[in-house]
């Protein structure tokens, strides 16, 4: 009896020691969000001894999320919805039930996941995208474009480019009964890299006469030089996406070889030709002061340039928008920046806050002191958070007004 309990009190302890994060005590019902981290913790536990045991690749262990939160399109009575294609890239639609009382707004929507997880048909964001459409009786496309490790940059950026060039055409436009005057592109994370990444690159392209009348970044990847922010600094164990996750996703965009992962890891990956692009990202002046919280800003550590000449992609702006010249900022549409307190992003999105108000860009910047990365999707049994309905309902707002 007493090896059996005190085995017991072992594996309790030993369970409770896997389980426990350390909760910021503003964050709303901590034990969820804390079970919630714990979970994706061990799915990344579980997908590094698959892949060092060459079972399967990390990124498609990790997946396995996605496959478990996946759900059909399913119609209610707001909204019809179908999955299909626009120029051949797998898109789900949303349409309002409701007769229409003229044109209608629309929204095209770029989901997270690091460019190697993520769906549109997962269930947080199925749900989000059918409340956009009945909340705003606005026409949604949930963008499915093709992930990494099978697909590295610019495939991500291609696919959603192709997309919302192809639904900006008149004719597409007016077969949804879309207002062109009424347009936006949204998205979280790593969606909202390319929602900032295809926002830009609309502006320079001549084939394209419709403008985009807002877009809206959550939670945005937006640079790849500095991997050491103070935001990266202060929640380098933080929840559900630690630095080493973010870098992992990062890297895993461009390519496969370890070897950037681990320049990216040392923030030595930048080589010195292209040092000059530092001005771009540096906290040191475009962060407010609260939000340096004491730390110190040290000079770039420059790496070997092999790495750049062979995945250049993390030197470009389709891949990190914040390193667009001031030039191509201006005459971006009405912004929406969402950032979380507790997010390694967090100063990716605020710097960029920064640099569009000084290009002339109207910007509402919305930081959540009580939210971590990627609360807008906690808005569903069984976790299910008061924060991330808040600030799904304040993005929700934004568009109305402003849309």
């Amino acid at each position: 009896m007493g090896a059996k309990l005190l085995c017991f009190c072992l594996a309790s302890a030993l369970v409770s020691y896997y389980i426990y994060t350390p909760i910021p005590e503003n964050i709303e019902e901590g034990w969820k969000v804390m079970l919630v981290t714990s979970l994706f913790r061990t799915v990344g536990h579980v997908a590094e001894v698959a892949d060092r045991l060459g079972m399967m690749h990390y990124m498609e262990v990790m997946r396995l999320i996605t496959v478990a939160e996946h759900v059909a399109p399913t119609s209610d009575e707001n909204v019809t919805v179908t999955d299909t294609e626009f120029s051949n890239v797998a898109v789900r639609l949303y349409l309002p039930r409701k007769p229409a009382r003229g044109l209608r707004r629309a929204v095209i929507y770029f989901h997270g996941g690091g460019w190697c997880v993520g769906q549109a048909g997962m269930k947080s964001y199925d749900l989000l995208s059918r409340w956009t459409s009945s909340q705003l009786d606005a026409v949604v496309v949930s963008v499915d474009y093709r992930l990494a490790p099978k697909y590295h940059f610019p495939v991500q950026f291609e696919d959603v480019y192709s997309v919302t060039k192809f639904f900006l055409q008149s004719s597409v436009l007016s077969k949804y009964g879309v207002d062109p005057n009424r347009v936006c592109v949204a998205g979280d994370s790593a969606g909202g890299n390319l929602a900032a990444a295809v926002v830009q690159k609309l502006l320079e392209d001549s084939e394209v006469t419709t403008r985009l009348k807002a877009h809206v970044l959550l939670y945005p990847a937006l640079q790849t030089l500095d991997l050491n922010l103070p935001s990266y600094q202060q929640n380098e164990n933080g929840l559900i996406l630690p630095k080493s996750l973010m870098v992992r996703f990062w890297s895993e965009y461009f390519t496969s070889d370890s070897s950037l992962r681990e320049a990216m890891t040392s923030n030595s990956h930048v080589p010195a030709e292209s040092g000059h692009l530092f001005q771009f990202v540096n906290w040191s002046n475009l962060l407010p002061e609260e939000m340096k919280k004491d730390y110190v800003y040290t000079s770039p550590v420059f790496g070997s340039s092999e790495l750049a000449k062979k995945y250049p992609g993390f030197l470009d702006p389709r891949a990190a928008p914040l390193l667009a010249e001031d030039a191509r900022l201006r005459g971006l549409p009405p912004t929406y920046v969402l950032t979380c307190e507790y997010d390694v992003l967090r100063d990716d999105g605020v710097m960029y806050v920064s640099r569009l108000r000084a290009a002339g860009v109207r910007v509402t910047h919305d930081h959540a002191k009580d939210a971590f990365h990627g609360a807008l999707m906690f808005v569903s049994s069984p976790a299910n958070l008061p924060v991330g309905n808040r600030l799904r309902n304040r993005y929700i707002a934004w568009l109305n007004e402003n849309l």
